[in-house]
């Protein structure tokens, strides 16, 4: 293997991590954001971590936004657009439905995004096993209801134009500044959402608290781990490599929401673990057999 094969491949396993990663603290966050839910909803509860994040962000990496390019505007524009879409819609779906059942919902989004950019039979047949997966973690009689389904659709297909958004700020941007945009431009979207809840959430620490951490959580930490693993991976890639949400959804929601467990999500979680290391294993295979 030459030095250039080994980077790569040690680039992909890096981008891996960083899907991981991100995929550990956008469950937990919406767990704990929960709560919120009950003083101000879920709309302004979304508007405000939008908000809070932004302030981090940008206070963090001070974009030097006098020196960016028309490209990087539209790139930081379609991001923001698609995040604040899909997190309003995800908000609304938990509000309604188990957690664990509305990222299954969900990652129908990102399973789209790797369905379109198979390769290979062999690359389908994963993507077809978490397809698998995804409906057994869905396990019938799980709480389900018509409005909150269709919310979480409509987050699938933000989240899968949010990876393709993603994709496109972190090769049009560097550091995290792009991210940081990103996230003033969801906040002004989702502002009006917040606007009424200014008194009750600045009139009480312990909520702002709490939004601030889900913002920690899942917009910088989240967020800025899938953008870095957007810089490593193909969205298509990154798309199988999620499945492992639901699954951690459903412990998250297990936990801490006391959502009930079956035999049908311990299936469920081995066919996304198997698909996700199937992708990963294949793509670091095909790079090693690309004549350099």
């Amino acid at each position: 293997m030459t030095t250039t094969q080994t980077n790569t491949s040690q680039n992909a396993a890096l981008g891996a991590v960083f899907v991981l990663i991100g995929a550990s603290c956008i469950p937990w966050s919406a767990a704990i954001i929960q709560p919120a839910f009950k003083v101000i909803g879920p709309s302004a509860a979304s508007s405000w971590r939008f908000l809070l994040a932004a302030v981090v962000l940008l206070a963090l990496t001070r974009p030097s936004l006098s020196k960016w390019t028309k490209s990087q505007w539209i790139a930081a524009l379609a991001l923001g657009v698609s995040a604040a879409f899909m997190n309003q819609c995800f908000y609304q779906a938990i509000a309604r439905i188990p957690l664990g059942s509305a990222v299954v919902i969900e990652f129908l989004g990102p399973l789209l995004v790797a369905v379109l950019g198979k390769r290979t039979w062999l690359h389908a047949s994963f993507v077809a096993l978490a397809a698998f997966g995804v409906v057994a973690l869905s396990r019938p009689g799980g709480g389900l209801t018509l409005v909150g389904a269709m919310f979480a659709l409509g987050s699938g297909v933000g989240w899968a134009a949010y990876l393709f958004a993603s994709h496109r700020v972190g090769g049009a941007t560097t550091g995290f500044g792009g991210l940081a945009v990103a996230m003033g431009i969801a906040a002004v979207v989702t502002g009006p959402f917040s606007v009424a809840t200014a008194g009750t959430v600045l009139g009480q620490p312990y909520l702002l608290g709490r939004i601030l951490l889900v913002a920690v959580m899942s917009l910088v930490l989240g967020f800025g781990a899938e953008l870095q693993a957007l810089r490593r991976l193909k969205p298509a890639i990154v798309g199988v490599l999620l499945s492992f949400n639901p699954a951690i959804a459903f412990v998250v929601g297990w936990i801490l929401l006391g959502e009930r467990v079956t035999v049908w999500v311990f299936v469920g979680l081995c066919s996304v673990v198997l698909a996700s290391m199937g992708v990963t294993l294949d793509e670091a295979r095909r790079i090693e057999l690309v004549p350099q």
